[in-house]
């Protein structure tokens, strides 16, 4: 049997990217998000994906999760374990944006980002750990930041979302390195191409990257643990560590220069 991982927002962008990557090199995917029926605004469901990744001939297994939810949450999981047996690497990809400062940051929407990004990758991980402990083994990836306070003007309620999230990883690798289980936190060097990259507005694909550089990365973390284990990774940097050498292929458009995700760009980003 393969290797199992279980990431959040699956059914597209970059969690589909990665489980693409995953699976092409034998791992077994449980494809979760909340997404069950087509969106003409934001196309893909679990099942979509599902039928793409399981081109590799790896199993998949789609399951419903809104990680805002955590009844849902702890049923996807030990629908996860019972159909698998095992899950190997829990990577929490779903993720909510608002780049907006303070007095433009309702209660409802910092709620939103807090729900979404800190409380349900808090959530999700929870609920898997009592299996990783088991099995004495696995990794957990967040796909959030390094802290960095130069960000945090005009992106308070999201900062703080997010660097929670990085908090868990750095936290739990070491909490539970008696039990073999390894925790790494990732974070796109430059602007990525996606639905939210598009909805607000990053620029035009020549200064985007594919989101297979992500999924590059997840892998070598998942191949590299005790490398990757308590620390809080820039994709691009990480995989020059490890030998990646060629960047240009990650380019929406050849010849493109990517645009560097900083706090000057997340400024100009409209919601």
């Amino acid at each position: 049997m393969g290797k199992v991982a279980f990431i959040t927002g699956a059914s597209r962008g970059i969690g589909k990217a990665c489980a693409l990557r995953l699976a092409r090199e034998g791992w077994d995917i449980a494809v979760a998000a909340k997404s069950v029926e087509e969106n003409p605004r934001i196309p893909g469901t679990i099942h979509s994906a599902a039928e793409e990744i399981a081109v590799y001939g790896t199993r998949v297994f789609p399951v419903q999760c809104n990680v805002r939810e955590v009844d849902t949450v702890q049923t996807a999981a030990q629908a996860v374990l019972e159909h698998f047996g095992r899950v190997d690497a829990v990577i929490n990809n779903a993720g909510a944006l608002w780049w907006r400062p303070m007095d433009e940051t309702p209660m409802k929407r910092f709620d939103l980002v807090m729900e979404v990004n800190a409380r349900g990758a808090y959530a999700v991980t929870e609920a898997f750990l009592p299996a990783m402990k088991a099995q004495r083994g696995g990794h957990v990836i967040m796909m959030s930041p390094p802290v960095d306070l130069s960000v945090v003007p005009g992106h308070i309620a999201y900062s703080i979302s997010k660097f929670g999230m990085t908090m868990i990883a750095l936290g739990l690798a070491e909490e539970m390195r008696p039990y073999g289980i390894h925790a790494s936190a990732l974070w796109p060097k430059t602007v990525i191409e996606s639905f939210a990259t598009i909805n607000f507005g990053l620029g035009e694909p020549r200064f985007w990257r594919k989101a297979d550089i992500l999924a590059d990365a997840v892998l070598e973390i998942l191949n590299r643990p005790d490398l990757s284990n308590g620390r809080a990774l820039i994709d691009e940097d990480f995989l020059r560590e490890v030998g990646y050498k060629d960047f240009d292929r990650y380019n929406c458009v050849e010849g493109g220069t990517p645009l560097q995700l900083d706090a000057d760009v997340m400024r100009v980003a409209r919601s």
